[in-house]
């Protein structure tokens, strides 16, 4: 998981963009745009990352920084 890609993602893709990403990973079929990433797991993560983000974001009226905090806490209690 890369912050960065994730960054971008949110700042670039409209959250119907990242759903139908989202989708087209789990069919096995490329997205309608570009998502860094070293295999399609790690895509999917990212799609889905900036998915909870935005939703987040727009839920809540926070920034970036803390919606992703928000993120990395569920990514860390799911871990352990």
């Amino acid at each position: 998981m890369k912050m960065p890609v994730i960054k971008r993602l949110v700042e670039t893709q409209t959250l119907e963009a990242l759903v139908a990403a989202e989708e087209a990973l789990l069919e096995e079929q490329a997205p309608a745009f570009e998502v860094e990433g070293e295999d399609e797991g790690e895509k999917l993560t990212h799609v889905f990352a900036a998915i909870f983000i935005r939703n987040h974001m727009q839920d809540h009226g926070s920034e970036f920084k803390d919606a992703l905090r928000e993120y990395t806490k569920k990514v860390r209690v799911s871990i352990s």
